[in-house]
Protein backbone atom coordinates (compact mmCIF):
# COMPACT_ATOMS: atom_id res chain seq x y z
CA UNK A 1 0.00 0.00 0.00
CA UNK A 2 2.82 2.38 0.88
CA UNK A 3 4.58 1.66 -2.41
CA UNK A 4 1.33 2.32 -4.28
CA UNK A 5 0.82 5.61 -2.49
CA UNK A 6 4.40 6.66 -3.18
CA UNK A 7 3.95 5.79 -6.85
CA UNK A 8 0.83 7.90 -7.11
CA UNK A 9 2.56 10.74 -5.29
CA UNK A 10 5.53 10.54 -7.65
CA UNK A 11 3.26 10.50 -10.68
CA UNK A 12 1.33 13.53 -9.42
CA UNK A 13 4.62 15.30 -8.85
CA UNK A 14 5.69 14.63 -12.42
CA UNK A 15 2.37 15.98 -13.71
CA UNK A 16 2.75 19.12 -11.61
CA UNK A 17 6.37 19.62 -12.68
CA UNK A 18 5.50 19.31 -16.35
CA UNK A 19 2.92 22.08 -16.09
CA UNK A 20 4.93 24.13 -13.60
CA UNK A 21 7.87 24.40 -15.99
CA UNK A 22 5.63 25.74 -18.71
CA UNK A 23 3.92 28.23 -16.41
CA UNK A 24 7.30 29.44 -15.21
CA UNK A 25 8.33 29.90 -18.83
CA UNK A 26 5.22 31.98 -19.49
CA UNK A 27 6.06 34.11 -16.48
CA UNK A 28 9.37 35.00 -18.09
CA UNK A 29 11.66 32.82 -16.03
CA UNK A 30 14.66 31.37 -17.84
CA UNK A 31 14.19 27.68 -18.45
CA UNK A 32 16.65 24.91 -19.30
CA UNK A 33 16.48 23.41 -22.78
CA UNK A 34 14.65 20.37 -21.37
CA UNK A 35 11.68 22.66 -20.59
CA UNK A 36 10.71 22.50 -24.26
CA UNK A 37 9.81 18.87 -23.59
CA UNK A 38 8.92 19.00 -19.88
CA UNK A 39 7.96 15.34 -19.46
CA UNK A 40 10.84 13.35 -18.05
CA UNK A 41 12.37 10.36 -19.83
CA UNK A 42 11.24 7.96 -17.12
CA UNK A 43 7.64 9.18 -17.11
CA UNK A 44 7.59 9.16 -20.92
CA UNK A 45 8.80 5.58 -21.03
CA UNK A 46 6.19 4.58 -18.45
CA UNK A 47 3.39 6.10 -20.51
CA UNK A 48 4.63 4.47 -23.70
CA UNK A 49 4.89 1.11 -21.95
CA UNK A 50 1.45 1.42 -20.31
CA UNK A 51 -0.08 1.97 -23.76
CA UNK A 52 -3.26 3.73 -22.61
CA UNK A 53 -5.95 2.91 -25.15
CA UNK A 54 -7.69 5.76 -27.01
CA UNK A 55 -11.01 4.52 -25.58
CA UNK A 56 -9.74 4.79 -22.00
CA UNK A 57 -8.14 8.18 -22.69
CA UNK A 58 -11.34 9.52 -24.28
CA UNK A 59 -13.39 8.21 -21.35
CA UNK A 60 -11.11 10.04 -18.90
CA UNK A 61 -11.56 13.34 -20.75
CA UNK A 62 -15.33 12.91 -20.96
CA UNK A 63 -15.45 12.18 -17.22
CA UNK A 64 -14.85 15.92 -16.70
CA UNK A 65 -18.19 16.69 -18.35
CA UNK A 66 -20.51 17.89 -15.54
CA UNK A 67 -23.10 15.36 -14.35
CA UNK A 68 -21.31 12.49 -16.09
CA UNK A 69 -18.06 11.95 -14.16
CA UNK A 70 -17.03 8.29 -14.08
CA UNK A 71 -20.27 7.27 -15.82
CA UNK A 72 -19.25 8.97 -19.08
CA UNK A 73 -20.08 6.59 -21.96
CA UNK A 74 -17.32 5.68 -24.40
CA UNK A 75 -17.75 2.83 -26.85
CA UNK A 76 -14.91 0.36 -26.51
CA UNK A 77 -13.54 0.05 -30.05
CA UNK A 78 -11.34 2.52 -31.86
CA UNK A 79 -11.78 2.08 -35.59
CA UNK A 80 -8.56 0.34 -36.62
CA UNK A 81 -5.28 0.60 -34.79
CA UNK A 82 -2.04 -1.26 -35.13
CA UNK A 83 -1.60 -4.28 -32.87
CA UNK A 84 -0.21 -3.90 -29.39
CA UNK A 85 0.47 -6.18 -26.49
CA UNK A 86 -2.73 -5.20 -24.72
CA UNK A 87 -5.21 -4.93 -27.62
CA UNK A 88 -6.58 -7.50 -30.02
CA UNK A 89 -6.53 -6.44 -33.65
CA UNK A 90 -9.68 -8.45 -34.24
CA UNK A 91 -11.50 -6.24 -31.74
CA UNK A 92 -10.61 -3.21 -33.83
CA UNK A 93 -10.52 -4.42 -37.40
CA UNK A 94 -13.91 -6.15 -37.37
CA UNK A 95 -16.48 -3.41 -37.96
CA UNK A 96 -19.32 -5.82 -38.66
CA UNK A 97 -20.59 -5.48 -35.09
CA UNK A 98 -22.29 -2.32 -33.94
CA UNK A 99 -20.68 -0.87 -30.83
CA UNK A 100 -22.22 1.66 -28.50
CA UNK A 101 -22.43 2.83 -24.90
CA UNK A 102 -25.19 4.92 -23.35
CA UNK A 103 -25.65 6.84 -20.10
CA UNK A 104 -28.84 8.63 -19.09
CA UNK A 105 -28.72 11.36 -16.43
CA UNK A 106 -31.96 11.97 -14.56
CA UNK A 107 -33.29 15.20 -13.16
CA UNK A 108 -32.21 14.16 -9.65
CA UNK A 109 -28.52 14.25 -10.60
CA UNK A 110 -28.69 16.52 -13.65
CA UNK A 111 -30.49 19.86 -13.06
CA UNK A 112 -30.70 20.39 -16.83
CA UNK A 113 -31.79 16.84 -17.58
CA UNK A 114 -32.85 14.28 -18.14
CA UNK A 115 -30.40 13.78 -21.00
CA UNK A 116 -29.14 10.73 -22.85
CA UNK A 117 -25.39 10.62 -23.59
CA UNK A 118 -24.45 8.15 -26.27
CA UNK A 119 -21.13 6.94 -27.73
CA UNK A 120 -21.09 4.76 -30.82
CA UNK A 121 -19.04 3.66 -33.81
CA UNK A 122 -21.24 4.31 -36.86
CA UNK A 123 -20.41 1.93 -39.69
CA UNK A 124 -20.28 3.34 -43.23
CA UNK A 125 -20.26 1.62 -46.61
CA UNK A 126 -17.03 0.10 -47.86
CA UNK A 127 -14.14 -1.62 -46.16
CA UNK A 128 -13.00 -0.36 -42.77
CA UNK A 129 -15.05 2.85 -42.79
CA UNK A 130 -16.73 4.00 -39.59
CA UNK A 131 -17.10 7.27 -37.67
CA UNK A 132 -16.76 7.62 -33.92
CA UNK A 133 -19.75 9.58 -32.63
CA UNK A 134 -20.64 11.16 -29.28
CA UNK A 135 -24.22 12.44 -29.06
CA UNK A 136 -26.51 14.05 -26.52
CA UNK A 137 -30.28 14.17 -26.69
CA UNK A 138 -32.88 15.45 -24.28
CA UNK A 139 -35.22 12.88 -22.78
CA UNK A 140 -38.94 13.28 -22.03
CA UNK A 141 -39.29 15.86 -24.81
CA UNK A 142 -40.69 15.59 -28.35
CA UNK A 143 -38.10 14.51 -30.96
CA UNK A 144 -35.70 17.37 -31.58
CA UNK A 145 -36.12 19.44 -34.73
CA UNK A 146 -32.63 20.93 -34.59
CA UNK A 147 -29.24 19.24 -34.80
CA UNK A 148 -25.74 20.55 -34.10
CA UNK A 149 -22.81 18.61 -35.59
CA UNK A 150 -19.28 19.37 -34.34
CA UNK A 151 -16.06 18.63 -36.26
CA UNK A 152 -12.60 18.80 -34.67
CA UNK A 153 -9.33 20.01 -36.19
CA UNK A 154 -6.27 18.27 -37.62
CA UNK A 155 -5.18 15.21 -35.69
CA UNK A 156 -7.50 16.00 -32.80
CA UNK A 157 -10.64 14.24 -31.56
CA UNK A 158 -14.16 14.92 -30.37
CA UNK A 159 -13.02 14.78 -26.74
CA UNK A 160 -11.50 18.25 -27.11
CA UNK A 161 -15.08 19.62 -27.08
CA UNK A 162 -15.65 18.35 -23.52
CA UNK A 163 -16.13 21.91 -22.20
CA UNK A 164 -18.96 22.52 -24.69
CA UNK A 165 -21.08 19.37 -24.55
CA UNK A 166 -22.97 20.03 -21.32
CA UNK A 167 -23.74 23.77 -21.71
CA UNK A 168 -24.85 23.48 -25.35
CA UNK A 169 -27.06 20.46 -24.70
CA UNK A 170 -29.16 22.43 -22.23
CA UNK A 171 -31.12 24.05 -25.07
CA UNK A 172 -34.49 22.39 -25.68
CA UNK A 173 -35.33 20.90 -29.08
CA UNK A 174 -31.68 20.28 -29.96
CA UNK A 175 -29.61 17.13 -30.48
CA UNK A 176 -25.81 17.39 -30.37
CA UNK A 177 -23.40 15.21 -32.32
CA UNK A 178 -19.61 15.33 -32.18
CA UNK A 179 -17.76 13.26 -34.78
CA UNK A 180 -14.20 12.12 -35.25
CA UNK A 181 -13.23 12.72 -38.87
CA UNK A 182 -12.60 9.62 -40.96
CA UNK A 183 -9.01 8.48 -40.45
CA UNK A 184 -8.60 10.59 -37.29
CA UNK A 185 -9.53 10.38 -33.64
CA UNK A 186 -11.20 7.09 -32.83
CA UNK A 187 -12.85 6.69 -36.21
CA UNK A 188 -11.65 3.90 -38.47
CA UNK A 189 -8.37 4.47 -40.27
CA UNK A 190 -8.59 3.08 -43.79
CA UNK A 191 -5.60 3.34 -46.07
CA UNK A 192 -5.40 6.81 -47.61
CA UNK A 193 -4.63 6.94 -51.32
CA UNK A 194 -4.97 9.58 -54.02
CA UNK A 195 -5.76 8.41 -57.55
CA UNK A 196 -6.15 11.75 -59.37
CA UNK A 197 -3.27 13.00 -61.51
CA UNK A 198 -4.13 16.67 -61.90
CA UNK A 199 -3.81 19.30 -59.17
CA UNK A 200 -7.50 20.15 -58.84
CA UNK A 201 -8.42 16.47 -58.83
CA UNK A 202 -6.01 15.71 -56.00
CA UNK A 203 -7.42 18.52 -53.87
CA UNK A 204 -11.02 17.49 -54.55
CA UNK A 205 -10.25 13.85 -53.77
CA UNK A 206 -8.54 14.73 -50.49
CA UNK A 207 -11.50 16.87 -49.43
CA UNK A 208 -14.00 14.21 -50.46
CA UNK A 209 -12.23 11.67 -48.24
CA UNK A 210 -13.69 13.53 -45.25
CA UNK A 211 -16.88 15.17 -46.48
CA UNK A 212 -18.28 12.14 -48.31
CA UNK A 213 -18.19 10.21 -45.04
CA UNK A 214 -19.95 13.11 -43.28
CA UNK A 215 -22.73 13.05 -45.89
CA UNK A 216 -23.04 9.29 -45.58
CA UNK A 217 -23.32 9.67 -41.82
CA UNK A 218 -26.07 12.32 -42.25
CA UNK A 219 -28.09 10.03 -44.50
CA UNK A 220 -27.71 7.11 -42.09
CA UNK A 221 -29.04 9.28 -39.25
CA UNK A 222 -32.01 10.50 -41.28
CA UNK A 223 -31.10 14.15 -40.66
CA UNK A 224 -32.33 16.53 -43.35
CA UNK A 225 -30.98 19.89 -42.11
CA UNK A 226 -28.45 20.68 -39.41
CA UNK A 227 -26.08 23.31 -38.05
CA UNK A 228 -22.43 22.50 -38.73
CA UNK A 229 -19.62 23.68 -36.44
CA UNK A 230 -16.06 23.06 -37.59
CA UNK A 231 -12.78 24.00 -35.92
CA UNK A 232 -9.56 24.60 -37.88
CA UNK A 233 -9.31 21.79 -40.46
CA UNK A 234 -12.86 20.84 -39.47
CA UNK A 235 -13.89 24.37 -40.46
CA UNK A 236 -12.23 23.97 -43.85
CA UNK A 237 -14.08 20.69 -44.36
CA UNK A 238 -17.34 22.29 -43.24
CA UNK A 239 -17.03 24.83 -46.07
CA UNK A 240 -16.17 22.07 -48.54
CA UNK A 241 -19.22 20.11 -47.37
CA UNK A 242 -21.54 23.12 -47.76
CA UNK A 243 -20.35 23.57 -51.35
CA UNK A 244 -20.50 19.91 -52.41
CA UNK A 245 -23.70 18.94 -50.58
CA UNK A 246 -25.92 22.05 -50.63
CA UNK A 247 -29.35 22.25 -49.08
CA UNK A 248 -28.68 20.40 -45.83
CA UNK A 249 -27.29 23.18 -43.62
CA UNK A 250 -29.26 25.85 -41.80
CA UNK A 251 -26.15 27.55 -40.39
CA UNK A 252 -22.39 27.21 -40.77
CA UNK A 253 -20.15 28.10 -37.83
CA UNK A 254 -16.40 28.22 -38.48
CA UNK A 255 -14.17 28.34 -35.39
CA UNK A 256 -10.73 29.62 -36.40
CA UNK A 257 -10.90 27.83 -39.78
CA UNK A 258 -7.73 27.04 -41.66
CA UNK A 259 -7.37 27.76 -45.37
CA UNK A 260 -9.22 31.04 -45.93
CA UNK A 261 -6.44 33.49 -46.94
CA UNK A 262 -4.68 33.14 -50.27
CA UNK A 263 -0.92 32.73 -50.41
CA UNK A 264 0.78 32.97 -53.84
CA UNK A 265 3.19 30.15 -53.05
CA UNK A 266 0.59 27.76 -51.66
CA UNK A 267 -1.66 27.88 -54.73
CA UNK A 268 1.17 26.94 -57.08
CA UNK A 269 3.55 24.84 -54.96
CA UNK A 270 4.20 21.28 -56.04
CA UNK A 271 2.12 18.51 -54.52
CA UNK A 272 3.08 14.96 -53.59
CA UNK A 273 2.63 12.34 -56.28
CA UNK A 274 -0.17 9.84 -55.64
CA UNK A 275 2.25 6.95 -55.23
CA UNK A 276 4.18 8.94 -52.63
CA UNK A 277 1.16 10.28 -50.79
CA UNK A 278 1.57 8.20 -47.67
CA UNK A 279 5.24 7.25 -47.79
CA UNK A 280 3.94 3.84 -48.79
CA UNK A 281 1.76 4.10 -45.69
CA UNK A 282 4.80 4.13 -43.44
CA UNK A 283 6.21 0.88 -44.70
CA UNK A 284 2.85 -0.81 -45.43
CA UNK A 285 1.31 0.22 -42.07
CA UNK A 286 2.66 -2.79 -40.23
CA UNK A 287 4.53 -0.89 -37.51
CA UNK A 288 3.27 -1.59 -33.98
CA UNK A 289 1.32 1.02 -32.08
CA UNK A 290 4.11 1.23 -29.52
CA UNK A 291 6.68 1.66 -32.21
CA UNK A 292 3.00 25.51 -29.00
CA UNK A 293 0.28 28.62 -24.67
CA UNK A 294 -3.29 29.47 -25.51
CA UNK A 295 -3.44 32.40 -23.13
CA UNK A 296 -0.36 33.87 -24.78
CA UNK A 297 -1.41 33.11 -28.33
CA UNK A 298 -0.92 29.85 -30.08
CA UNK A 299 2.81 29.68 -30.68
CA UNK A 300 2.52 25.93 -30.19
CA UNK A 301 0.44 24.64 -33.07
CA UNK A 302 1.75 21.96 -35.39
CA UNK A 303 0.56 24.13 -38.29
CA UNK A 304 1.56 27.54 -36.94
CA UNK A 305 1.56 29.98 -39.82
CA UNK A 306 2.38 33.26 -38.14
CA UNK A 307 5.31 34.06 -40.41
CA UNK A 308 4.47 36.27 -43.37
CA UNK A 309 5.40 35.51 -46.92
CA UNK A 310 8.39 37.58 -48.03
CA UNK A 311 8.67 39.21 -51.41
CA UNK A 312 10.68 37.49 -54.11
CA UNK A 313 13.27 38.80 -56.53
CA UNK A 314 11.96 36.55 -59.30
CA UNK A 315 8.99 38.32 -60.92
CA UNK A 316 7.49 35.22 -62.52
CA UNK A 317 7.55 32.98 -59.47
CA UNK A 318 5.45 33.08 -56.29
CA UNK A 319 7.17 34.20 -53.09
CA UNK A 320 8.77 31.53 -50.98
CA UNK A 321 7.83 31.33 -47.32
CA UNK A 322 10.59 31.57 -44.74
CA UNK A 323 10.15 28.12 -43.26
CA UNK A 324 12.80 25.77 -41.91
CA UNK A 325 14.18 23.53 -44.64
CA UNK A 326 13.53 20.43 -42.55
CA UNK A 327 9.84 21.39 -42.21
CA UNK A 328 9.42 21.95 -45.93
CA UNK A 329 11.19 18.66 -46.68
CA UNK A 330 9.00 16.66 -44.29
CA UNK A 331 5.85 18.36 -45.57
CA UNK A 332 6.68 17.72 -49.22
CA UNK A 333 7.49 14.10 -48.35
CA UNK A 334 4.08 13.95 -46.60
CA UNK A 335 5.60 12.97 -43.26
CA UNK A 336 3.15 14.10 -40.59
CA UNK A 337 4.07 15.22 -37.06
CA UNK A 338 2.35 12.06 -35.85
CA UNK A 339 4.71 9.91 -37.92
CA UNK A 340 7.54 11.33 -35.82
CA UNK A 341 5.64 10.48 -32.64
CA UNK A 342 5.11 6.90 -33.80
CA UNK A 343 8.69 6.45 -34.95
CA UNK A 344 10.11 7.85 -31.71
CA UNK A 345 8.80 4.95 -29.60
CA UNK A 346 9.44 5.58 -25.87
CA UNK A 347 10.33 9.22 -26.63
CA UNK A 348 6.87 9.82 -28.12
CA UNK A 349 5.11 10.96 -24.91
CA UNK A 350 7.95 13.37 -24.20
CA UNK A 351 7.73 14.88 -27.69
CA UNK A 352 3.97 15.30 -27.34
CA UNK A 353 4.45 16.98 -23.95
CA UNK A 354 6.22 19.80 -25.79
CA UNK A 355 2.87 20.66 -27.36
CA UNK A 356 0.39 19.63 -24.67
CA UNK A 357 2.23 21.37 -21.82
CA UNK A 358 1.87 24.69 -23.66
CA UNK A 359 -1.51 24.02 -25.23
CA UNK A 360 -3.20 23.05 -21.95
CA UNK A 361 -1.13 24.99 -19.43
CA UNK A 362 -4.16 27.08 -18.44
CA UNK A 363 -6.23 24.01 -17.53
CA UNK A 364 -6.42 22.41 -14.06
CA UNK A 365 -3.55 19.88 -13.70
CA UNK A 366 -5.77 16.79 -13.74
CA UNK A 367 -7.62 17.92 -16.88
CA UNK A 368 -4.36 18.93 -18.57
CA UNK A 369 -2.91 15.49 -17.89
CA UNK A 370 -6.03 13.78 -19.24
CA UNK A 371 -5.84 15.88 -22.39
CA UNK A 372 -2.15 15.02 -22.80
CA UNK A 373 -2.89 11.31 -22.46
CA UNK A 374 -5.79 11.64 -24.90
CA UNK A 375 -3.69 13.52 -27.47
CA UNK A 376 -0.83 11.01 -27.26
CA UNK A 377 -3.20 8.06 -27.55
CA UNK A 378 -4.55 9.54 -30.81
CA UNK A 379 -1.23 10.73 -32.22
CA UNK A 380 0.34 7.27 -31.94
CA UNK A 381 -2.38 5.50 -33.91
CA UNK A 382 -1.79 4.25 -37.43
CA UNK A 383 -1.58 7.03 -40.01
CA UNK A 384 -4.58 7.54 -42.25
CA UNK A 385 -6.54 10.77 -42.77
CA UNK A 386 -3.55 12.83 -41.65
CA UNK A 387 -1.90 12.13 -45.01
CA UNK A 388 -4.59 14.19 -46.79
CA UNK A 389 -3.13 17.36 -45.30
CA UNK A 390 -0.30 17.75 -47.84
CA UNK A 391 -2.90 17.84 -50.64
CA UNK A 392 -5.03 20.45 -48.90
CA UNK A 393 -2.40 22.74 -47.35
CA UNK A 394 1.06 23.82 -48.47
CA UNK A 395 3.93 24.25 -45.96
CA UNK A 396 2.89 27.07 -43.62
CA UNK A 397 -0.75 25.95 -43.43
CA UNK A 398 -2.05 27.98 -46.37
CA UNK A 399 -4.62 26.26 -48.57
CA UNK A 400 -3.72 25.02 -52.04
CA UNK A 401 -7.30 25.94 -53.02
CA UNK A 402 -8.01 28.93 -50.75
CA UNK A 403 -11.49 29.17 -49.31
CA UNK A 404 -11.55 32.90 -50.03
CA UNK A 405 -11.98 31.94 -53.68
CA UNK A 406 -14.94 29.67 -52.93
CA UNK A 407 -16.66 30.83 -49.78
CA UNK A 408 -18.81 33.36 -51.63
CA UNK A 409 -20.65 30.46 -53.24
CA UNK A 410 -21.93 29.10 -49.93
CA UNK A 411 -25.73 29.04 -49.94
CA UNK A 412 -25.92 29.85 -53.67
CA UNK A 413 -25.76 26.38 -55.23
CA UNK A 414 -28.42 24.47 -57.15
CA UNK A 415 -30.05 21.84 -54.94
CA UNK A 416 -31.08 18.76 -56.89
CA UNK A 417 -34.33 17.01 -55.95
CA UNK A 418 -34.04 13.92 -53.76
CA UNK A 419 -34.30 11.07 -56.26
CA UNK A 420 -35.66 8.73 -53.60
CA UNK A 421 -38.74 10.95 -53.22
CA UNK A 422 -39.54 11.27 -56.93
CA UNK A 423 -42.21 9.26 -58.70
CA UNK A 424 -41.17 7.16 -61.70
CA UNK A 425 -40.48 9.39 -64.66
CA UNK A 426 -40.06 12.58 -62.61
CA UNK A 427 -36.31 12.19 -62.23
CA UNK A 428 -35.64 12.92 -65.89
CA UNK A 429 -37.62 16.18 -65.83
CA UNK A 430 -36.92 17.33 -62.27
CA UNK A 431 -35.29 20.75 -62.03
CA UNK A 432 -33.24 21.80 -59.05
CA UNK A 433 -33.80 24.96 -57.04
CA UNK A 434 -31.18 27.49 -56.06
CA UNK A 435 -30.38 28.04 -52.40
CA UNK A 436 -31.41 31.39 -50.98
CA UNK A 437 -28.39 31.97 -48.80
CA UNK A 438 -26.93 30.47 -45.64
CA UNK A 439 -25.99 32.20 -42.36
CA UNK A 440 -22.24 31.89 -41.74
CA UNK A 441 -20.49 32.77 -38.48
CA UNK A 442 -16.70 32.95 -38.10
CA UNK A 443 -15.13 32.87 -34.64
CA UNK A 444 -11.54 33.65 -33.69
CA UNK A 445 -9.65 34.09 -30.45
CA UNK A 446 -8.14 37.49 -29.74
CA UNK A 447 -4.77 35.72 -29.44
CA UNK A 448 -5.36 33.39 -32.37
CA UNK A 449 -2.44 32.48 -34.64
CA UNK A 450 -4.93 32.01 -37.46
CA UNK A 451 -5.20 35.14 -39.63
CA UNK A 452 -8.39 36.95 -38.55
CA UNK A 453 -8.02 39.27 -41.52
CA UNK A 454 -8.81 36.32 -43.74
CA UNK A 455 -12.07 35.94 -41.80
CA UNK A 456 -12.88 39.63 -42.27
CA UNK A 457 -12.25 39.35 -46.01
CA UNK A 458 -14.52 36.29 -46.14
CA UNK A 459 -17.32 38.13 -44.32
CA UNK A 460 -17.03 41.06 -46.73
CA UNK A 461 -17.11 38.74 -49.73
CA UNK A 462 -20.15 36.80 -48.47
CA UNK A 463 -21.97 40.04 -47.63
CA UNK A 464 -21.39 41.26 -51.17
CA UNK A 465 -22.70 37.94 -52.53
CA UNK A 466 -25.88 38.31 -50.44
CA UNK A 467 -26.46 41.87 -51.65
CA UNK A 468 -25.89 40.77 -55.24
CA UNK A 469 -28.36 37.87 -54.85
CA UNK A 470 -31.02 40.18 -53.39
CA UNK A 471 -30.57 42.66 -56.22
CA UNK A 472 -30.85 39.89 -58.80
CA UNK A 473 -34.04 38.63 -57.13
CA UNK A 474 -35.56 42.12 -57.24
CA UNK A 475 -34.68 42.45 -60.91
CA UNK A 476 -36.19 39.08 -61.80
CA UNK A 477 -39.36 39.76 -59.81
CA UNK A 478 -39.76 43.12 -61.52
CA UNK A 479 -39.65 41.37 -64.88
CA UNK A 480 -41.52 38.15 -64.08
CA UNK A 481 -43.60 38.97 -61.01
CA UNK A 482 -43.12 37.91 -57.35
CA UNK A 483 -42.08 34.32 -56.74
CA UNK A 484 -43.94 32.05 -54.42
CA UNK A 485 -40.93 31.66 -52.14
CA UNK A 486 -39.92 35.32 -52.19
CA UNK A 487 -41.68 35.97 -48.89
CA UNK A 488 -38.95 34.00 -47.19
CA UNK A 489 -36.39 36.55 -48.30
CA UNK A 490 -32.68 35.79 -48.54
CA UNK A 491 -31.20 33.85 -45.63
CA UNK A 492 -27.60 34.72 -46.45
CA UNK A 493 -25.59 36.55 -43.81
CA UNK A 494 -22.04 36.62 -42.49
CA UNK A 495 -20.48 37.90 -39.31
CA UNK A 496 -17.24 37.62 -37.39
CA UNK A 497 -16.96 37.17 -33.62
CA UNK A 498 -13.82 37.43 -31.48
CA UNK A 499 -13.57 35.54 -28.18
CA UNK A 500 -11.51 37.26 -25.49
CA UNK A 501 -8.48 35.61 -23.92
CA UNK A 502 -8.51 32.75 -26.41
CA UNK A 503 -6.07 31.33 -28.91
CA UNK A 504 -6.62 29.01 -31.86
CA UNK A 505 -8.57 26.48 -29.78
CA UNK A 506 -11.20 29.13 -29.13
CA UNK A 507 -13.84 26.62 -27.96
CA UNK A 508 -11.49 25.45 -25.18
CA UNK A 509 -9.44 28.53 -24.28
CA UNK A 510 -12.49 30.80 -23.97
CA UNK A 511 -15.09 28.11 -23.50
CA UNK A 512 -17.47 30.14 -21.34
CA UNK A 513 -17.79 33.03 -23.81
CA UNK A 514 -17.72 30.61 -26.73
CA UNK A 515 -20.63 28.63 -25.29
CA UNK A 516 -22.66 31.79 -24.73
CA UNK A 517 -22.10 32.91 -28.31
CA UNK A 518 -23.01 29.44 -29.55
CA UNK A 519 -26.26 29.45 -27.56
CA UNK A 520 -27.26 32.75 -29.17
CA UNK A 521 -26.58 31.35 -32.64
CA UNK A 522 -28.45 28.13 -31.88
CA UNK A 523 -31.48 30.01 -30.52
CA UNK A 524 -31.57 32.21 -33.63
CA UNK A 525 -31.36 29.13 -35.84
CA UNK A 526 -34.19 27.41 -33.96
CA UNK A 527 -36.43 30.45 -34.50
CA UNK A 528 -35.63 30.73 -38.23
CA UNK A 529 -36.17 27.00 -38.73
CA UNK A 530 -39.54 27.20 -36.95
CA UNK A 531 -40.60 30.03 -39.28
CA UNK A 532 -39.45 28.03 -42.29
CA UNK A 533 -41.49 25.00 -41.22
CA UNK A 534 -44.56 27.17 -40.68
CA UNK A 535 -44.26 28.63 -44.18
CA UNK A 536 -43.97 25.20 -45.74
CA UNK A 537 -47.18 23.90 -44.17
Amino acid sequence: MADSANGRSSQEGQKQSMLASQRAKEAGEKQPRSAYFPMGYKEGFSQWWASISPAAAEHKVLSFVPYLQAAAPSQSRTGTVAPSATQSTSDHDDLSRSVSATKETGSSTDPYGPRRWHSSLVKLAGKNRALNEFSIERVDEPPADNHLVMLHGYGAGLGFFYKNFEPLSRLPNWNLYALDLLGMGRSSRPQFRIHAKDREGKIAEAESWFIDSLEEWRVSKGIDRFTLLGHSLGGYMAVAYALKYPGHLNKLILASPVGIPEDPYAVSAEMPEPDESTMNNEFSQEQPENASAAKKGDQNNFLNAKSKAPSTNKPNQPPRRKLPKWLTYLWDANISPFSLVRWSGPLGPRLVSGWTSRRFSQMPPEEAQALHDYAYSLFRQRGSGEYALAYILAPGAFARSPLIRRIGGIGRSIVKPDASKLVNGEAATAVGTRETGLPVVLMYGDKDWMDVNGGRAAVELMTEATLAAKEQRRTEEAAEGPREASSAGDAGSAKLLVVKEAGHHVYLDGWEEFNQLMKVEMEETAKSERRRRERSR
